[in-house]
């Protein structure tokens, strides 16, 4: 089979092909045919070696976190699943590898697919579903009326926490370009300010939860539009954003979040049950996987609405 590998830290071009072995099914694992691949940006840190604390640097190494597929084969001890289910799941979140014809997954890192929507939805689905399920459960709470601003919020993560904070009855301001405008208001947001035309900082509205999805609005600056009593959450944080959070969060009320992405079976459970019942899943860019270097190359640099997939129907069709 055919499987994407690297063998040393770069950029997209130390990607290649390698021709391995369709792994073996254990007892409590499920073999899976790949239908699609999430691309996430995890993926461009571990691989350019921003992650080694982390992943560690034992080559080769795999991409893709996020897939979708089809069940092929079960283990003996496998209850919930068999041939010929169609399933998402996630990896392990610094090991991955699931950009591969084939995979081996854990009865629990998968679940049933959303019966309403494609194999390349899907794929988009747990990483940042995940994530924007375990802020609202682990860092911040949401009650009715809480005011809440989402910096970036046109990409996955934003996706999902537009739809779910609106669920809890949240008021969502989205920061978004132009392109995103249409999409977040689609998502459910409240009030888009469009960072073209206006300064969400100089606006005079203060929030009770700032989510910074961009990368571009620290907790310097956005404790300018937190309320007394707030939280803002970073969704990629280094070693320099840990410690200050945690003389920040000693003598501030504005409390300063770290998201540490801990996938959960549950979440794939109730992510399933949000799409089923209506959540919109934007995938706005399909890759076929000959083109895995082109879709990493162009994803990690452009802008584009929701979620990017590698999808395997160039393999699968052979």
């Amino acid at each position: 089979m055919k499987k994407i590998i690297y063998t040393k830290f770069g950029g997209p071009e130390v990607l290649q092909i390698a021709e391995v072995p369709i792994p073996a099914v254990q007892e409590t694992t499920v073999l899976i045919k790949v239908k699609a691949v999430s691309l996430n940006p995890l993926d461009w840190k571990i691989r350019n070696g921003e992650m080694k604390l982390m992943s560690g640097s034992k080559f080769p190494k795999g991409m893709g976190i996020d897939f979708s597929g089809i069940v092929e084969e079960t283990g003996t001890a496998v209850t919930q699943y068999k041939k010929g289910d169609e399933v998402y799941g996630i990896l392990d979140v610094f090991k991955g590898k699931a950009l591969s014809e084939y995979i081996i997954a854990a009865e629990k890192d998968v679940a049933i697919k959303p019966r309403n929507i494609s194999f390349e939805q899907a794929a988009a689905m747990p990483v940042v579903g995940s994530a924007a399920l375990q802020i609202f459960k682990t860092l911040v709470s949401l009650k009715k009326g809480t005011e809440i601003l989402i910096n970036g919020a046109s990409g996955g993560i934003g996706m999902f926490a537009t739809q779910i904070a609106k669920t809890q009855g949240a008021v969502v301001t989205t920061v978004v370009g132009d392109i995103g405008v249409k999409a977040v208001k689609d998502w459910g947001a409240d009030f888009v300010v469009n960072y073209n035309n206006e300064d969400v900082l100089k606006g005079g509205k203060q929030y009770d939860i700032v989510i910074d999805l961009s990368g571009k609005m620290p907790f310097s600056k956005a404790k300018q539009i937190m309320k007394h009593s707030s939280a803002y959450v970073h969704t990629a944080p280094g070693p320099k954003e840990i410690i200050s959070s945690f003389f920040i969060n000693l003598f501030s009320s504005r409390k300063y979040k770290l998201l540490m992405l801990k996938p959960s079976p549950e979440y794939l459970t109730e992510l399933r049950g949000y799409v089923e019942n209506g959540f919109k899943i934007v995938v706005s860019k399909v890759y076929p996987f000959q083109s895995f270097e082109k879709a990493y190359t162009e994803v990690s640099n452009g802008k584009f609405i929701g979620k990017a997939v590698i999808t395997m129907d160039d393999l699968n069709n052979k």
